[in-house]
């Protein structure tokens, strides 16, 4: 499988002669002009990304990675780390909200293990298990750099079979409780404002835990001191197993020229490391929605991107992209199915 370094060799710029003819084609479907907004947008997008004018996001799959984090022992989440395991079984058993979604958009589901604390197993369970669970985060490093290297590459071999299997659309998502926490965290050393602007509440917490969830991160920054410029720097020493794999997710994708959906907090976090990391790999990524966690609306401005929905969600798991699947083939479909003036016998002008 390729590694990161490899990956990031693979990257190119998106294909500007594409993307000039797609806006002509654009152009000469039966609507006015730009009419359709952020569609026309998208699409101009995925003829880029593919170097195609009629680019198929037919095959979606979404990587579900899973991990835990030691700095749950911190007071920082309002469920215990035991749901995390249980949550998992219920995304295999398609029980979850990102199942429903995901079979509402005829999109693949694939869970991945990169660091569930215990030996939880399951023959439809991707075992690709770190270690158990990141360290605490408060104390020390979450991991160490070849651990965090080891995670992204995790995901790029995961978003490198499904594309190998036919995928042409790719979604981030996650399942690791306490996870807001690093994610705040990568935030906060990428952001200057303060904590309280951008650490949110995340599964709920109430307020004497969401000032103790402020200080654990300050303490996290204070003895870890990631360095902003480095994504890899960043997982490593106040991130997650899983935000690393899902960043891998995100370079691998672009490597093979395949978009991919950015769902909500947790996943923009991971794609602030992929800009770290690989500064080309942004153009390749699509904004789904804008949850109702702070910090996300600053990841989002930071990385350039604009979320398509605005639902008030904060649930996670990539149901976010999954709901923005539809729209990403909408956008395809009109290009490809919408008649031009002259074949409907329209006058253009």
């Amino acid at each position: 499988m390729p590694s990161l370094k490899e990956t990031i060799d693979q990257i190119q710029p998106l294909k500007k002669e594409a993307m000039d003819l797609c806006q002509k084609k654009l152009n000469n479907l039966t609507k006015p002009p730009g009419s359709l907004g952020v569609l026309e947008d998208i699409a101009i997008q995925l003829a880029g990304i593919t170097g195609s004018t009629s680019p198929s996001v037919k095959n979606k799959t979404m990587l579900v990675m899973a991990g835990d984090h030691g700095v749950v022992a911190e007071g920082v989440s309002a469920f215990p780390q035991e749901v995390t395991p249980q949550m998992v079984l219920n995304f295999i058993n398609g029980g979850a909200a990102i199942n429903v979604f995901c079979r509402h958009a005829e999109a693949k589901v694939v869970v991945v293990d990169v660091g569930i604390v215990g030996d939880f197993t399951h023959p439809d369970l991707i075992q690709k298990k770190i270690k158990q669970g990141t360290d605490n985060i408060a104390a020390g490093p979450g991991m160490s750099y070849d651990e965090a290297v080891k995670a992204i590459e995790i995901g790029i071999e995961m978003a490198h079979e499904e594309v190998q299997q036919g995928a042409a659309l790719l979604g981030a998502g996650e399942m690791g409780i306490g996870n807001t926490t690093p994610s705040s965290a990568i935030l906060a050393a990428c952001i200057d404002l303060p904590l309280e602007q951008i650490v949110g509440r995340g599964s709920g917490i109430q307020d004497e835990a969401l000032t103790n969830k402020i200080r654990v991160i300050q303490q996290a920054l204070d003895i870890n001191q990631p360095d902003a410029t480095d994504g890899v720097d960043l997982l490593a020493k106040v991130g997650g197993l899983e935000i690393a794999a899902m960043t891998g997710v995100m370079l691998g994708a672009a490597a093979h020229r395949v978009p991919v959906m950015v769902d909500g907090f947790i996943a923009s976090a991971a794609a602030l490391a992929a800009s770290r990391i690989c500064p080309k790999v942004t153009p390749y990524m699509i904004a789904s929605h804008a949850s109702m966690e702070p910090g996300h609306q600053h990841a989002l401005r930071l990385l350039g991107l604009t979320p398509m929905l605005h639902m008030n969600m904060r649930l996670g798991e990539g149901t976010g992209a999954a709901l923005a699947f539809h729209l990403v083939e909408a956008s395809t479909r009109a290009l490809e199915e919408m008649s031009t003036f002259a074949d409907a016998g329209v006058t253009s002008s």
